[in-house]
């Protein structure tokens, strides 16, 4: 047993881990195909949820309007645009209740699990957390529209490194954007500059909604 399983924690990703990677290829090579038609896709495509087999999937255009709102969820498609909460409610003790071991979080209604989970982002992938419920019923008893979170597609992220303190309702994609930023920049045991810088520009981009202009570019 893992010192994180003695933890209570789950490093079971699921299939994202090998979706991870291509939110962080440089942005002159993240053009592709579309993973379900192969048409030509460019750095600013959309994104398709497959929650049956927590797949993310690049799609173009197309795809994502015929296949990501119809009737049996097969698909989901992801939402364009991250929102920062100005509000929220979390307390210091109320976040502790969640015993996440670092400031960074997301929190995603879970079509397969059908609950929601909580990951947080490390050098070695996204790592499950074993969620109190109560202590989400709390949170959402103090902030009701998270029960309105649309499964498997929009999360929770939280950001608490360094004394910050931010929400968002995010993209799923935008979550494991941030996932596959650490995994690459990720140095030693303190992450080191590069990999402190990286989270710092990508939090820095949320708020000046660079980032939630439009579908989100890899890179």
């Amino acid at each position: 047993m893992t010192g994180v399983e003695r933890m209570g924690l789950s490093t079971r990703p699921g299939n994202w881990v090998t979706n991870v990677q291509r939110f962080v290829r440089p942005r002159e090579v993240a053009e592709g195909q579309c993973e379900l038609c192969s048409a030509s896709i460019a750095a600013d495509h959309r994104h398709l949820v497959e929650p049956a087999k927590r797949r993310l999937l690049c799609v173009c255009r197309a795809c994502a309007t015929l296949l990501g709102n119809r009737d049996d969820n097969r698909y989901r498609e992801v939402p364009e645009h991250a929102r920062r909460l100005e509000n929220f409610c979390l307390t210091d003790a109320e976040w502790d209740a969640f015993s996440i071991p670092i400031g960074l979080a997301f929190f995603v209604h879970s079509t397969p699990d059908r609950r929601i989970v909580a990951f947080y982002p490390g050098p070695a992938g996204p790592t499950e957390s074993l969620l109190d419920m109560q202590a989400w019923a709390t949170l959402v008893a103090n902030n009701p529209f998270l029960a309105e979170l649309e499964p498997d597609i929009e999360a929770l992220l939280v950001n608490r490194v360094h004394g910050a303190c931010e929400h968002y309702l995010a993209p799923i994609d935008r979550c494991y954007a941030l996932v596959g930023l650490i995994r690459t920049k990720w140095r030693g045991l303190s992450g080191g500059d590069e990999a402190w810088k990286a989270i710092d520009g990508f939090f820095a981009g949320l708020r000046e909604q660079r980032a939630c202009a439009g579908a989100y570019r890899h890179g």
